[in-house]
């Protein structure tokens, strides 16, 4: 009966670590660069802030409008409030008025 010897293979000793490796390097170049990595990072930081400031810009549009709005309420009307409103509106006048409009509103918004 013959027993045949093997040497041991240096491959065979580093097999898993360079296995290991491989994943560790697939992964940790798509953490940095895929997707969701850093720049796409900078790039959702940087449209998070453009959102804040339109945010921002629509709550104050919000907040007069909803002043203009208050002032039509029926508890506190202003006749002449109303008026105002109405005729910018319905584009009317009175018999005995003259207008000269200049393309554009002829009061200022509140």
């Amino acid at each position: 009966m013959f027993t045949r010897q093997r040497r041991r293979s240096p491959i065979r000793r580093i097999w898993l670590p360079m296995i290991t490796a491989a994943f560790l390097g697939y992964f940790g170049y798509h953490a940095f660069n895929g997707s969701y990595g850093i720049p796409a990072l900078e790039r959702m930081e940087a449209e998070t802030a453009d959102l804040k400031k339109r945010l921002g810009e629509l709550r104050r549009q919000r907040a007069v409008l909803e002043k203009r709005v208050s002032y039509l309420n029926p508890d506190s009307l202003d006749a002449d409030i109303l008026d105002i409103e109405a005729r910018a509106s319905l584009n009317l006048l009175r018999p005995d008025e003259v207008v000269i409009s200049f393309g554009a509103v002829q009061h200022k918004p509140q």
